[in-house]
C-alpha cells in the first residue's frame, strides 16, 4: 500500500573541511615553536592563531572590506605581549583544563571586537543579506 511512496531526497551539502585546515595550518608553526624550545609559546600562539581563524571563518562574508583585516590586525597585535607573558602551570592538570575556558573567552572577546567594528563601520550601510 505504501510501496510506492518515495523518501524525500535531501541535497547534501559538501563537506566543510575548515577544521583540519587550520589544524594543518597550527601545527607547523607548534613545531617550529617545540624546536626552538619554546613550546609553552607555542602553544599560547596556536590558542590564539586558532581562535582568530575561526572567528575570520565565522565573518567570512566581512573579507572584501579592509577594517575587517585591520581589526584582524589589531587584535593580534594585542596578542603579541601574551605569547611573551602567559606561562601555563606545570601540574598533573591537563592542559587543556584551564586553557580552552580561556581560549573561548579570548574567541569571544575577537568577535566581540569584529561586532564592534562592524556596526561601526557599516552603520550607515544597508543590511547585507548574506551576499557572497
Amino acid at each position: 500500500m505504501f510501496d510506492d511512496e518515495q523518501p524525500p531526497t535531501e541535497e547534501k551539502e559538501p563537506t566543510d573541511y575548515t577544521g583540519p585546515k587550520i589544524l594543518a595550518f597550527l601545527a607547523p608553526v607548534f613545531f617550529l615553536f617545540v624546536y626552538l624550545g619554546k613550546a609553552e609559546m607555542g602553544f599560547t600562539v596556536i590558542i590564539v592563531l586558532g581562535m582568530i581563524a575561526v572567528a575570520v571563518y565565522l565573518r567570512w562574508k566581512l573579507r572584501k572590506y579592509v577594517w575587517f583585516w585591520a581589526t584582524i590586525a589589531v587584535v593580534l597585535a594585542l596578542h603579541v605581549p601574551l605569547f611573551f607573558v602567559v606561562r601555563w602551570p606545570d601540574s598533573k592538570v591537563p592542559t587543556i583544563a584551564y586553557s580552552m575556558p580561556i581560549g573561548i573567552a579570548d574567541f569571544l572577546l575577537i568577535m566581540a571586537a569584529v561586532r564592534l567594528a562592524e556596526k561601526f563601520f557599516l552603520k550607515g550601510s544597508p543590511p547585507d543579506d548574506g551576499e557572497e
